[in-house]
């Protein structure tokens, strides 16, 4: 009798879902960005725990950190297509904010910059940072728009230049400078020529060298001349390229004359701290005064004297930085400029995986709004750029800031989320 055997029945195991982290969420992003609001809330506890009237400031602080992760995490998880589709309404309903400013806001350090919505207060200018960002990298990566074509060009600059106008009308110098390199950085970025680049960037040179007299001028005059031959084109875009130099340096110095007497000692001060040194250069001299006596250990947190003694106003806002430089040290000065260096270098890296235009646009701006931020920051910190009232990013004391820098770093990690869905 013939047994027939049986095959042993596999049975189908349940299949393994391989789920990688790091292939959906940025880690090299995200963990930097804890790092630097960490920091930033021990600072602001620091420079603030003995203080008369910011006190409350620590935990202001902490709830919007509360807040802006509830807003990083949807942000996050928002479909693609729904962001290049809100594009155009938030920058229109941002440029109406920053109409409303001028008309109802509240004054604040001469600035009438403010709107409040009951207890709650608000900055339309930091909110409408996103507005521009999104709706440049629309414009600039619809393909009917060459930016190398001159009309291309000017509605390009138009789109940013709209706020930056409105925002100088607080005024608000620092922000609308700010504006002014998001603007030119996703142009750049958008493929212009380098003929175009230089059109675009040296009326900025031109204003600049005016703030060191007219020898210094002249000479950046002359050497505009020279790359304009260089470049060989047609005389009539040469000599309009010229004359837009030229009168942007006489325009600046003439709008200096109207501007508000503190923002005038500001500029002063940027040329020659020492000019005013208990005015307008009182806080830069002060804060490189607390960060050369940090050392290289630092004085340890609560123990910094210019912190704990308030020698800087409002050191938890734009002079954050020296309180780190101050009780953290030499030390802790790097682990902070390391961690930043962490996350741009990231942000460049993540330009290279987007398929994308609009993505990799928006990324570039982005990137041109915090390196900006931080830039100056420091740079204000340690005495080489002019004290405009720039926060430092993920550090400075500040709710609307976060909201926005949080929201913005939300955008770049649903891009990298979504990465591979890009055609």
């Amino acid at each position: 009798m013939k047994v027939k055997l049986q095959k042993p029945s596999r049975k189908k195991l349940p299949m393994k879902i391989n789920y990688n982290l790091q292939d959906k969420f940025d880690l090299g992003i995200f963990l930097p960005l804890l790092g630097l609001l960490t920091f930033g809330l021990i600072a602001i506890y620091s420079s603030t725990i003995d203080h008369p009237t910011a006190v409350n400031n620590f935990e202001k602080q902490l709830f919007w950190a509360g807040a802006s992760y509830i807003v990083f995490f949807i942000i996050y998880f928002l479909p693609p297509e729904s962001i290049r589709f809100s594009a155009i309404p938030l920058y229109i309903i941002s440029q109406v904010f920053l109409v409303i400013v001028l008309i109802m806001g509240r004054v604040t350090k001469g600035a009438k910059s403010w709107l409040d919505l009951g207890p709650v207060g608000f900055q339309p200018s930091e909110f409408a940072k996103i507005g521009l960002i999104l709706f440049l990298a629309y414009w600039l990566s619809n393909k009917r728009h060459d930016i190398n074509d001159f009309k291309e060009l000017l509605m390009a600059i138009g789109i940013g230049f709209i706020p930056l106008i409105l925002i100088l009308l607080e005024p608000d110098m620092g922000t609308a400078i700010v504006y002014g390199i998001i603007t030119l950085a996703m142009i750049f970025w958008s493929g212009i020529s380098l003929f175009g680049l230089f059109a675009v960037l040296s009326p900025g040179l031109a204003v600049f060298s005016t703030l060191f007299g007219i020898p210094v001028f002249v000479i950046t005059m002359i050497i505009i001349l020279a790359v304009l031959i260089f470049f060989k084109r047609e005389i009539f875009t040469s000599a309009t390229i010229f004359v837009v130099n030229l009168g942007a340096g006489f325009l600046f110095e003439l709008a200096v004359k109207y501007l508000k007497p503190h923002q005038q000692k500001r500029i002063e001060s940027f040329v020659n701290p020492l000019a005013d040194p208990l005015g307008s250069g009182y806080n830069a001299i002060q804060a490189k005064v607390a960060i050369g006596s940090g050392g290289f250990w630092g004085k340890g947190l609560f123990q910094g004297n210019q912190t704990q003694l308030n020698f800087i106003p409002e050191q938890w806002t734009d002079f954050i930085f020296c309180v780190i430089g101050e009780e953290l040290g030499f030390i802790g000065s790097i682990v902070v400029l390391i961690l930043f260096l962490i996350l741009f270098v990231r942000l460049i890296r993540l330009t290279k995986f987007t398929k994308d235009r609009f993505s990799s646009l928006l990324i570039v701006g982005i990137l041109a709004l915090l390196f900006s931020h931080f830039f100056i920051n420091i740079g204000m910190n340690l005495g080489i750029t002019p004290v405009i009232g720039l926060p430092l990013p993920f550090l400075s004391y500040g709710g609307s800031s976060l909201l926005v820098n949080m929201s913005l770093i939300a955008l770049s990690l649903n891009i990298y989320r979504n990465r591979k869905q890009h055609s």
